[in-house]
């Protein structure tokens, strides 16, 4: 490990822009995590696997339309319909596994629905392995979109939109950021202001009460996870379009990180998700940029296990009220 001898402020503003940009996907699975674990108590370790899910479904709509290198429509409208596609294939993903792998055992004990949760997961990495083999996948997003991609000639999505001290921010990192504020907001509005919202938050107070209410809680715990998996789904084209290449395994340490920025942020709370995603990318950035490759991932879990001795409910996390 090698400590720079002086501060070097390029340095620092090109390793804040990669922080913020994995950042922005890590609040986006941490979202996921934090919206169903306030509804069901329940930890979704398959969750990183819907976001690989739909990084390769991303993927599937853009080799339909004969891309990287040579899609045969424009490249706004294709980026448009990757999202679109991924979104919804992951959210219905969600919707089936929340159906199949966790509605039958609501009622048993914990253990339970976490082993079916990891059961999951490993059947969609395999499942993956499966149908896309085990080679890397690329989006070539460098030259997505090139006039000339013979030429290695670069992509629309990679130039500069402007420069902070030297360093340039991409069109596609500007994208991601803006794309997961709205994200955020529009999520941020639904739960505190949408009928389903405060049916969420009904049934994520009193389960058995919101039923007694009239509410239908299959209903909402459906949406719940079906809107969860649609932000990752989201997460997993972002990744692509930013770091081009999707493999099988993708979404275990994603999800991973993911789920230590919705618990340093504060599980149930959609600010901390974002904030502890935000947090989760800055601390990686830094780690490989100033002390090396090998400690970003130590870094980032060493953070999770300080959070959960000093401050077990994380940064914007309440204690639970405990019901009589």
């Amino acid at each position: 490990m090698q400590l720079p001898l002086a501060f070097d402020s390029q340095l620092f503003v090109q390793l804040t822009v990669n922080g913020l940009t994995l950042g922005s996907l890590y609040a986006l699975i941490a979202l996921g995590y934090s919206l169903v674990y306030g509804i069901l108590k329940l930890l979704n370790f398959a969750h990183g696997d819907v976001y690989m899910i739909g990084a390769f479904i991303g993927y599937g709509v853009l080799t339909a339309f004969d891309g990287p290198l040579s899609p045969n429509i424009a490249l706004v409208p294709l980026i448009v319909l990757m999202f679109l596609v991924a979104m919804l294939g992951a959210g219905l993903l969600g919707v089936v596994i929340e159906r199949f792998a966790y509605r039958p055992l609501r009622e048993a004990p914990r253990l339970a629905p976490l082993i079916s949760a990891l059961g999951v997961s490993f059947f969609l990495q395999n499942s993956a392995l499966l149908l896309w083999g085990a080679q890397f996948r690329s989006y070539d997003s460098f030259l997505l979109g090139s006039p000339h991609p013979e030429l290695f000639v670069p992509g629309p999505l990679v130039k500069a939109v402007f420069v902070v001290d030297g360093v340039n921010v991409q069109r596609v990192q500007l994208f991601v950021w803006v794309m997961t504020v709205l994200l955020m907001v529009a999520l941020t509005v639904l739960v505190a202001w949408s009928k389903l919202g405060k049916a969420m938050r009904a049934t994520a107070f009193d389960r058995e009460a919101a039923a007694m209410m009239g509410i239908d809680t299959d209903r909402v715990i459906a949406s719940t996870f079906f809107i969860g998996s649609f932000l990752a789904g989201a997460a997993g084209v972002m990744f692509g379009l930013l770091f081009s290449q999707v493999f099988h395994l993708m979404g275990f340490l994603a999800g991973l990180k993911g789920f230590t920025a919705a618990v340093v942020g504060g599980i149930g709370s959609i600010p901390g998700a974002m904030l502890g995603g935000l947090l989760v990318g800055l601390t990686e950035a830094y780690a490989a940029g100033y002390l090396g490759g090998r400690w970003s991932d130590l870094t980032v879990f060493a953070i999770l296990i300080v959070v959960l001795l000093v401050r077990p409910t994380g940064l914007l996390g309440s204690r639970a009220i405990t019901k009589v």
